[in-house]
């Protein structure tokens, strides 16, 4: 089922529950892209991947601007670096709320913004869960698999692998500010050969790690 939305920035409307930066600053760095998406990437919160000031997940960081790269390679996205044309691309945050300058998230403002998270999420109903980083790794393999006390954390390990997930195909990303010479042709290559089969008939069949 398609949506019928064709916004492209926070397509649901969604108001996050808390504000705590200034008057004049950016409340939230809201879902963006293609909510028809079959990928759906998912990052920490603005301060690592970037949107502060453009509004846009995945714009102005260095690891924001390395993953838009990744989605370039791949034809997911055109145009301008602060606002990109998405397609079959959709991005979001676990923490969408900005923070004032040199305040990280707490465990609990995760907790407060994990339902909005999630119902973003299955209103986008993607096939494939591209989360970068530890913390959205760990969120996503936590919540929308049955294997994460199986798998350790190791994001240079699980790096461009194919994870089984309760509908999900997942695909970890790590860090791009902790790259390595072959990390960025990896998550390419990966992308490129799902993008080659037909994944849209292997949703929620299982695939292995590695």
């Amino acid at each position: 089922m398609k949506n019928v939305t064709e916004r492209t920035s926070n397509p649901f409307g969604l108001r996050p529950p808390f504000d705590r930066t200034g008057p004049d600053e950016r409340t939230a760095v809201f879902g963006y892209g293609d909510a028809n998406a079959d990928f759906h990437l998912i990052g920490d919160h603005p301060d690592v991947h970037g949107g502060r000031s453009t509004g846009v997940p995945f714009t102005e960081t260095e690891s924001g601007v390395a993953i838009q790269e990744v989605a370039r390679a791949v034809d997911f996205a055109s145009g301008p670096f602060d606002r990109p044309d998405l397609e079959n691309l959709y991005c979001s945050y676990i923490h969408m709320c900005c923070l004032p300058p040199g305040e990280t998230p707490s465990d609990e403002s995760y907790a407060d913004l994990e339902r909005f998270f999630d119902a973003e999420l299955r209103a986008i109903n993607a096939h494939i869960l591209l989360p970068v980083g530890e913390r959205a790794t760990d969120h996503v393999l936590r919540e929308y698999t049955t294997q994460r006390h199986r798998i350790d954390l190791d994001m240079a390990v699980l790096h461009a692998t194919e994870i089984r997930g309760r509908g999900f195909l997942i695909v970890p990303i790590r860090e791009p500010t902790e790259w390595e010479d072959t990390d960025e042709e990896a998550i390419v290559a990966r992308l490129e050969a799902i993008l080659g089969r037909d994944y849209r008939q292997t949703k929620g069949v299982a695939t292995l790690v590695g």
